[in-house]
């Protein structure tokens, strides 16, 4: 009992849901890893050479991104391609300003010479799917509109190569890479191309548990209390984990074969408790003729990348982070 209010729901330190439907996202974990998922504010400036800059992007629902921009010197004009990233935590947990993603996209910007426009993605349980994946489509939108001249952001306007146009996501936000990749594939949004998509260990997930879900060791960042709970919360009331979203290579999705999908970097973890369902994903892609390439994490758990206590202490997960990155950046520089 909590100021009258009783926990119906408790997940894993990360989120407490009240009988009152009201929610509580405090971090009750080991204090010693807050720090992760601490807000960073935004800064003009150029900082470790990268500027970072919030935006309201529609005033009407509110909508806002994270544009992270490279202090980078382009030659003959050359311009930037632009990485739309969609953060993780399964669909409940975690804002685009949290310092996992701030550590991680200040370095991927620099790494591919890309500007990075991070979606603050709509949460369940109050907002439950298909929420994110129309606000990731809506930020697409947006680059159509500054493309068009419609909208005004000096950043993107001056900066970005909309021919080259990338999708990016952590966890669900993975996801949403597919999902808004689909919904782009059916789209008129010239002058902007989507150029290719990255999910990065997606929540790709069945009613049925997989054989890593039940053999591979759990993670502050991936529990099988995370997947069930976040997902009872998250998807569309009366769905189950074979929804289109959790489950795009199911028999409830639209057969892979009918998409309009940009090239692929499905990027995998050999120890991620759901890397049974993403290698059914990729295989899946496969018979259907997409073109998609696999990125493996040897020795690696699902997001192992987005925590700065183990890239700072061992060296094998920090040589990790760094091989995935370097992946990331040639698969962006090739398309």
């Amino acid at each position: 009992m909590t100021n009258g209010k009783s926990i119906v729901l408790d997940v894993s330190g990360w989120l407490r849901l009240f009988d009152d439907g009201s929610v509580d996202r405090t971090w009750t974990g080991p204090p010693e890893v807050k720090f992760v998922a601490e807000s960073v504010p935004p800064h003009d400036d150029f900082i470790d050479g990268v500027a970072v800059r919030d935006l309201v992007i529609d005033r009407e629902s509110g909508l806002c991104v994270r544009i992270y921009l490279p202090e980078v010197k382009c030659s003959g004009g050359e311009k930037l391609p632009v990485v739309v990233h969609f953060h993780g935590g399964g669909f409940c947990i975690s804002e685009a300003d949290w310092f996992m993603y701030y550590h991680t996209y200040t370095d991927v910007v620099k790494s591919a010479e890309a500007i990075c426009v991070s979606v603050y993605l709509r949460r369940a349980p109050e907002h439950r799917l298909p929420a994110a994946v129309d606000d990731g489509f809506s930020a697409l939108r947006w680059l159509q509109s500054v493309a068009l001249g419609h909208e005004i952001e000096p950043w993107i306007t001056e900066n970005a190569d909309f021919n080259r146009v990338f999708l990016i996501g952590d966890s669900s936000g993975g996801n949403l890479v597919h999902s808004v990749a689909a919904l782009a594939g059916e789209a008129d949004l010239a002058p902007v191309k989507l150029a290719g998509g990255i999910p990065i260990h997606p929540g790709f997930v069945r009613s049925e548990r997989s054989k890593s879900e039940i053999e591979n060791p759990q993670s502050p960042f991936l529990t099988l209390d995370m997947v069930d709970k976040f997902l009872s919360l998250a998807l569309p009331e009366g769905s189950t984990k074979d929804h289109p979203i959790t489950c795009p290579m199911g028999a409830n999705a639209p057969p892979l074969e009918t998409l309009n999908l940009p090239p692929f970097l499905l990027c995998i973890a050999e120890k991620d408790l759901i890397i049974d369902t993403e290698m059914e994903y990729y295989r899946a892609m496969k018979a259907a003729n997409k073109e998609v390439e696999i990125l493996m994490s040897k020795g690696m758990g699902h997001s192992f990348y987005l925590n700065k206590i183990a890239l700072k202490m061992d060296p094998e997960t920090a040589a990790a982070s760094d091989h995935l990155f370097a992946g990331i950046a040639r698969f962006i520089k090739q398309h």
